[in-house]
């Protein structure tokens, strides 16, 4: 597996080995030892998700306080802009956003550490996104950044206004984000 640091450095764009023929393809999606080495610690998942979503469908900016996730990210059906703002003090990318497309076809993943807002647009007609969390999701715990925050100001590739959730169009501007 290939690691490429991003704009922000501890977030990782992984492309794993393909082996391809005329039969289809193959290629190992997750390594517990590798993914150690590449991150520079052990990293324990415990929760697999998996979501379907239509066209212009836009899911957050979503994190949990007290509890954070990290996240391994990948889409096997379709295409995404996966987005992720750094919500560190401490860092220097800190209210940084950055945007990496994952799709089927591309078979990128992204290494998202603790301490990070994540969402995405599906830019196909659907996208399914998968995954692992290194926390249990904790609905107590959860918060949202408006996805459209003039401060942040990402570049979401939409001409007209995304379908969010009820939920997710109260998400609070980032000045006022808790933040880690």
């Amino acid at each position: 597996m290939n690691a490429t640091p991003l704009a922000i450095p501890d977030v990782l764009l992984l492309q794993s080995r393909l082996w391809e023929d005329d039969r289809g393809f193959f290629f190992e999606s997750f390594n517990q030892r590798e993914l150690k080495e590449l991150v520079g610690r052990e990293v324990t998942f415990v929760q697999d998700n998996h979501s379907r979503s239509s066209k212009d469908v836009l899911r957050g900016l979503h994190y949990q306080v007290t509890r954070p996730q990290g996240k391994l990210v990948r889409v096997v059906a379709g295409e995404v802009l996966d987005v992720v703002v750094d919500l560190r003090k401490s860092s220097p990318t800190f209210g940084h956003w950055i945007g990496q497309v994952l799709s089927a076809e591309n078979k990128k993943q992204l290494w998202i550490p603790e301490g990070f807002a994540h969402g995405f647009l599906v830019l196909s007609d659907t996208a399914d996104f998968l995954y692992k969390t290194t926390d249990y999701w904790a609905p107590d715990c959860e918060r949202c950044i408006a996805w459209n925050d003039p401060e942040l100001a990402i570049d979401w590739p939409i001409s007209s206004g995304p379908i969010v959730s009820a939920k997710d169009a109260q998400g609070v501007p980032f000045h006022l984000a808790e933040t880690f």
